[in-house]
């Protein structure tokens, strides 16, 4: 690859047309919610004093690694829309009004903070690529935050709904595709996300409403895209090298969600690690098998973290060293699963390992899996 080479040799420019990450950003809500406060918090927004429902959500809580998450739902908005604490209430339009100008707000956040980062002005931006699984309306998201942005109207736009945990990836594998197909493109992508359209108090009939309560978040992430020449303003991190998607046949059920009157609601398989790992290798190896790696540890890994059972299991397939999933155990710990989001804050502290030198490898995968069960994946390379 030629190019301008840092000292750890790694090319700070693409002069081959592949699409460069150039600019990170995230918004999250102003209520920051410690693990520790989740059981007695939830309990308590729900009106629930069952026994049996706290010892179930407390090995929930601690299972799940998480210390830190931040919420849009606040006991201020519950005690505004005490409906949404009851079971069998139609509350799809309250919620949805909640989540509307919640994902819009966050993500405009979001976006600023990248635009910020980036250092070129927001007329700069050329393409918008908006993704959240928590919205619904005409027109969408893409366009109240464009205008939010005072984005051009000439920006092109790109909605990516209900994809859940696998949104990031696949914004990035579309943003790629934008970028290099449109040379001298800056593609802004957003993604935004709140539970509130499936809160809801605990039942017996729905177990894994408190897998949700113990390991879902709230926020916004963005980021921006480019191909084509760098101006000095502007500072590559990562290069997309490759992307694919795949679906498991047979697995549309293991991640279920409908809408209905009540807000949304969520069936998560306990046999979701299990049909990951029994598809991670070969997708995997299709996207090294690009530059001919071999060796899973011979690259960096960026993983949604869903879960650490999904890690774990990872982990043992692939036997990676502990330290290649370490980035994607902090982001979960720290925010917990802000779904689509989520892959956007392990690649921020990706670009911190990058920055201090400490990953020594030149590949690297970005992995994410949803509803499907889809994979997205992309191989890229570090830049200095």
């Amino acid at each position: 690859m030629s190019g301008s080479r840092g000292a750890n040799g790694k090319s700070q420019q693409s002069s081959r047309g592949k699409a460069m990450l150039l600019a990170l950003g995230k918004g999250l809500p102003a209520q920051v919610l410690p693990q520790e406060k989740v059981v007695e918090s939830y309990l308590q927004d729900s009106c629930c004093d069952d026994p049996a429902t706290r010892s179930k959500l407390e090995r929930l809580c601690k299972t799940t690694t998480v210390r830190t998450r931040y919420t849009v739902m606040t006991k201020e908005l519950l005690d505004e829309h005490p409906e949404l604490k009851r079971e069998g209430i139609p509350t799809l339009t309250p919620r949805l009004d909640i989540c509307n100008a919640a994902v819009i707000d966050l993500g405009a956040a979001a976006a600023r903070a990248a635009i910020d980062d980036w250092g070129r002005p927001a007329s700069d931006i050329t393409h918008l690529v908006y993704i959240s699984s928590s919205e619904l309306r005409l027109p969408g998201g893409d366009l109240h935050l464009a205008t939010r942005l005072g984005l051009s109207p000439n920006t092109v736009r790109t909605s990516l709904l209900f994809l859940g945990c696998s949104g990031g990836a696949a914004a990035l594998r579309t943003a790629k595709d934008i970028a290099e197909n449109n040379p001298g493109s800056r593609v802004l992508v957003t993604a935004a996300e709140t539970t509130v359209l499936g809160f809801r108090p605990p039942s017996y009939d729905r177990p894994y409403d408190l897998v949700g309560a113990a390991l879902f978040g709230d926020g916004a992430s963005a980021v921006i895209v480019g191909a084509g020449p760098m101006t000095p303003a502007e500072s590559p991190f990562l290069e997309l090298e490759f992307s694919t998607q795949e679906f498991l046949p047979g697995t549309d059920k293991v991640i279920d969600g409908k809408i209905s009157e009540e807000g949304i609601n969520f069936k998560l398989g306990r046999d979701l690690p299990e049909k990951i790992e029994s598809r991670i290798e070969g997708f995997c190896r299709t996207l090294m098998d690009q530059v001919g790696i071999k060796d899973f540890n011979d690259v960096f890994w960026a993983v949604h973290p869903g879960g650490p059972a999904i890690l774990n299991r990872l982990e043992l397939c692939l036997e990676l060293q502990p330290e290649k999933l370490k980035i994607s155990r902090k982001a979960l710990t720290n925010y917990g699963n802000v779904s689509s989001n989520t892959i956007f804050y392990v690649l921020e502290y990706l670009r911190d390992e990058l920055k201090k030198g400490a990953i020594c490898e030149e590949w690297g995968l970005i992995l994410a899996f949803g509803p499907g069960i889809t994979f997205e994946g992309l191989l890229v390379r570090g830049v200095n």
